[in-house]
């Protein structure tokens, strides 16, 4: 299913589920949780799987994050549109209350239950639900009160509770890549008009730039990429890089694991593959455009010549509030405009595969698709840790994915439970490679 096929909205059942340890999710003395059970092209009008409420209900899974955090100013911005129903973290309790506070949500979810018991969690509003672990954010966005799922779960973490939301008919506005990436083939069936919008800057341009166009075949789509801090190194540069310099992109605010994946361009070929999942083309159908000042943030070029662009200020929080209005546009008076008259001129560039051979490993994956992404994703989110911590160096990363990926037999993905199977074997891989420990990541 594409994004943008048209497609009947599916009947839902509905039941009651307590969120008890049973489910896996811990829940807090403050009450139980009443919850519901149960391809993207251009997008055609169709009927939006949203209930009609005065306000949209938004749940923000992962809200300490760089996506979350901006997800909640946008949230405060359209206060007279959008209602936040949920917040979750991973282990940022403080965080959580802070928000929770402000927003006075009627869910809240730690997906680590190890800390499921932080002091700091009394603070909570006595009108806010809280239940603990992973298993509880899956069960949470079937609830009947939450309209719209924003994902900005980091990594494999976000895989379920995509799925989730989906399987529950919510309007799922996801900044996991990773989601589509290892798990495309179980999450694009589930896929109808309206119930799937990009978050990424670059997907929401595509998504925009397809927008009236119906079934107009696409020649192209081009990939902007800033190019990272290192744009221009050679291979030997790049031997002695360190975190710090990794961590300082040029142009977004984002968290740590992305932006160490854009300095690597493994960021750019996640997005690939992402792109080949939504929009319905061919792997080398898409091109890696090096665009240093994130101004133009994708294109389409369609087979008669003509190209459509959409461009803007580097700021998140357009594609964030599209991804809700979608298919209408709120005004925002406070937003960054760009001054045409005095705009630097645009340049673009090649990528160097050759040097970031993330980018190039990820399209090897793309191209053999089945279980290959997931090996892929899986060896980079443990380098990607390591190298964060000072365990490995910048090179290290691509080594421990052509490793991983040189060692995988792909397999038809057939479900989450096997790709999490998948994901732990090429985890282990991955760390013997690099000679560490298990270590778990923070996610958010």
């Amino acid at each position: 299913m594409s994004l943008f096929s048209s497609s009947t909205s599916m009947d839902m059942q509905t039941s009651t589920v307590g969120c008890n340890i049973a489910h896996g999710a811990d829940v807090s003395p403050r009450t139980s949780v009443s919850l519901q059970s149960s391809h993207v092209r251009t997008p055609a009008p169709a009927k939006t799987q949203v209930k009609p409420h005065a306000k949209l209900r938004v749940a923000i899974l992962g809200s300490s994050g760089s996506i979350g955090t901006q997800t909640l100013d946008v949230c405060c911005r359209h206060a007279d549109k959008i209602d936040v129903v949920a917040l979750s973290v991973h282990s940022s309790t403080d965080k959580l209350v802070a928000q929770a506070q402000e927003f006075k949500p009627r869910y809240a979810v730690v997906s680590n239950k190890t800390h499921a018991h932080d002091a700091i969690l009394q603070q909570l509003p006595s009108t806010t639900t809280l239940t603990c672990g992973a298993r509880a954010l899956e069960e949470l966005v079937y609830a009947d009160d939450i309209d719209c799922v924003v994902c900005a779960v980091v990594g494999f973490a976000g895989v379920r509770v995509g799925y989730a939301a989906l399987k529950a008919g919510k309007k799922l506005a996801y900044a996991n890549k990773e989601s589509l990436v290892v798990a495309g083939d179980l999450l694009m069936p589930l896929v109808t008009p309206y119930n799937l919008v990009p978050v990424d800057s670059e997907h929401s341009a595509i998504f925009q730039c397809l927008v009236g166009e119906g079934l107009a075949p696409i020649k192209k789509i081009w990939l902007t990429c800033s190019g990272g801090p290192f744009f221009g190194f050679t291979k030997n540069q790049l031997k002695a890089v360190t975190p710090q310099q990794a961590l300082a992109h040029p142009t977004w605010r984002m968290g740590a694991k992305i932006t160490i994946d854009s300095a690597t361009l493994m960021n750019k070929g996640l997005e690939i593959l992402e792109a080949a999942r939504l929009f319905e083309v061919p792997i080398d159908a898409i091109e890696v455009l090096i665009h240093r000042q994130s101004t133009i943030h994708s294109m389409v070029e369609f087979v008669d010549g003509s190209l459509k662009a959409q461009l803007g200020a580097s700021d998140m929080r357009i594609a964030i509030q599209y991804a809700f209005s979608y298919p209408k546009r709120w005004d925002t008076p406070t937003q960054p405009r760009l001054d045409w008259h005095t705009i630097a001129p645009l340049s673009f560039d090649s990528a160097d595969e050759d040097a970031f051979g993330c980018l190039r490993l990820a399209r090897q994956a793309g191209r053999i698709g089945k279980t290959m992404p997931c090996a892929m994703n899986a060896a980079n989110e443990v380098a990607n840790a390591a190298f964060r911590r000072g365990d490995c160096s910048f090179l290290d990363i691509e080594a421990t994915v052509a490793h991983v990926m040189e060692r995988h037999t792909p397999l038809s993905v057939e479900s989450i439970e096997m790709l999490e199977d998948v994901d732990a074997a090429c985890r282990a891989q991955a760390r013997e490679f690099l000679g560490i420990v298990s270590h778990t990541g923070a996610q958010r």
